[in-house]
């Protein structure tokens, strides 16, 4: 039985456009699920949910910060960038209530994150890649994990019809802005 070849990497400068991508994410989910945290429209139990989540996307931003290539080509610093569709869903996102937050958080933004993360972690070559699959592997683990405990969070909050109906008049929103600006799959536009 023969093996299938191996995925063929990204070249270094689309690599490294995607892992600044990711790094922006991540810092500006810290940023997002820390002032979440401090809030008081939700529960204690989801304030602290969010709290070790927003520890957690710091130091995801901190290992994308630290995959970025160190070379006199590349400007690592200005990689670091929110693609503007990401930058609209969280500045769309800011301006709603604790629910429609929490909805756009566990149904949208993180599903769509670990679905990039995943389809980057099949492009990758054990030959060059080897630290940024390493730290997709362990991304991915971490962000499945939160979408896990954070869907249990928002079932508990969507107790009525209205929020029910709330939910999903966010994830239609925030889903029509990502696939309108085409991303799909994913969050990250992936390199042509």
């Amino acid at each position: 039985m023969s093996q299938a070849p191996a995925p063929a990497g990204l070249d270094l400068h689309r690599a490294a456009g995607m892992l600044g991508a990711y790094c922006a994410i991540e810092r500006q989910l810290f940023e997002a699920t820390g002032s979440m945290a401090a809030e008081e429209g939700y529960p204690p139990e989801i304030q602290l949910y969010l709290d070790a989540m927003s520890k957690q996307h710091a130091w995801h931003a901190e290992l994308w910060a630290d995959r970025l290539p160190v070379t006199a080509a590349i400007d690592a610093a200005a990689l670091v960038v929110l693609p503007p569709p990401v930058a609209d869903v969280f500045a769309a996102l800011g301006g709603r209530g604790p629910l429609e937050r929490l909805v756009g958080l566990f149904r949208v933004l993180l599903p769509r994150l670990v679905v990039s993360y995943s389809r980057h972690a099949t492009s990758t070559s054990p030959a060059s890649d080897a630290p940024v699959a390493r730290a997709l592997h362990l991304v991915v683990r971490d962000e499945t994990d939160e979408l896990v405990g954070g869907e249990s969070l928002v079932q508990r909050v969507l107790g009525t019809a209205e929020a029910v109906q709330a939910a999903g008049r966010t994830v239609v929103d925030l889903e029509a802005r990502l696939a309108g600006a085409g991303i799909v799959p994913g969050i990250v536009p992936w390199p042509t």
